[in-house]
């Protein structure tokens, strides 16, 4: 074994930047690169991954940090690879930043998925107000869930679901006399669900290539909100196909088929890279993946299969 190499990683995990180890160690940037490279392909993980103009140790390399003194005496801990994965004795905290609507119909899958292989692990759920933030890359948020846009260069992502929007009305509302087309459903009065008060959205795009325009009486943060008000109320609001139906139908509601042609949602899951090699994160991100896939609810949607027809 080289004691070069423990050197060299010493030095990297104490100043997180190629060039200070450089100086530090009293040589060239680029044979610390290369050490680095090595160090990378013998011990099975990126150690330091690119976040902005700087570099930022991964979970294996923080591990290594308080450790560096011990591993310097004992070469066959420091070289290897990284240590099995056991997820019955893991304790640990993610941190996922999701759309209210997606919380609602995936905590409860996603809590009975991890508890039954890793009862010590915890889930924190944040909101989408930190959307566009620095959250994954400095580390407080660990995925973040839903239709992905404004994201850092760096980070990774994976595509899980493919949804699309419904109206949802209060089972004995006027629209559900009749036939709901474009028409019917401008004159309703709307609820605009928006963190940032926005009135506007693709629903109205649509409706104006029709020569049509709704009213958005309310404007609400969030989709529970939204559903919660149309139920004691006229106003209709959007929520997504197949989701959540057994709470739809308890609150007394129906979906509809929105009669405009709309895209359909693109929802999938982002990471920092400095995770990409950590088994329990990659643990935690195959069932979080999987919870979003199944289905919240048994059975079809009576409502809107109603409404359909």
């Amino acid at each position: 074994m080289d004691l070069n190499l423990l050197r060299v990683l010493d030095a990297l995990l104490q100043e997180n930047s190629v060039t200070r180890a450089a100086e530090r160690l009293g040589t060239s940037p680029a044979a610390v690169s290369r050490t680095l490279a090595r160090l990378r392909r013998i011990v099975g993980d990126p150690l330091l991954v690119r976040a902005g103009q700087g570099l930022v140790p991964t979970p294996r390399a923080l591990e290594l940090q308080d450790e560096v003194g011990a591993l310097l005496r004992g070469c066959d801990n420091v070289l290897r690879p990284g240590a099995g994965f056991d997820a019955a004795h893991l304790q640990r905290t993610f941190t996922v930043q999701a759309t209210d609507l997606l919380l609602t119909g995936l905590a409860g899958t996603l809590t009975d998925r991890i508890h039954a292989e890793a009862p010590q692990v915890d889930v924190v759920f944040l909101p989408e107000a930190v959307e566009g933030g620095p959250g994954l890359r400095q580390g407080w948020v660990d995925v973040e869930l839903g239709v992905l846009g404004h994201l850092d260069p760096e980070i990774r992502t994976r595509g899980l679901t493919r949804a699309t929007l419904v109206g949802v009305a209060r089972s004995g509302h006027p629209l559900f006399g009749g036939r709901i087309d474009a028409r019917r459903f401008a004159a309703a009065d709307h609820i605009g669900i928006s963190r940032m008060g926005k009135r506007l959205g693709p629903i109205d795009s649509a409706l104006a290539e029709r020569g049509l325009r709704r009213r958005v009486a309310v404007v609400v943060p969030s989709h529970t909100s939204a559903m919660l008000l149309a139920r004691d109320t006229d106003l209709v609001a959007l929520t997504l196909a197949d989701w959540l139906p057994d709470t739809i139908a308890a609150l007394g509601l129906r979906t509809f088929p929105v009669p405009l042609e709309l895209a359909p949602l693109d929802f999938g899951m982002a990471w920092h890279p400095r995770n990409s090699t950590d088994p329990a994160h990659r643990w935690f991100r195959d069932h979080l993946a999987a919870a979003v896939s199944t289905p919240p609810g048994e059975g079809g949607d009576a409502g809107a299969q109603g409404a359909a027809g």
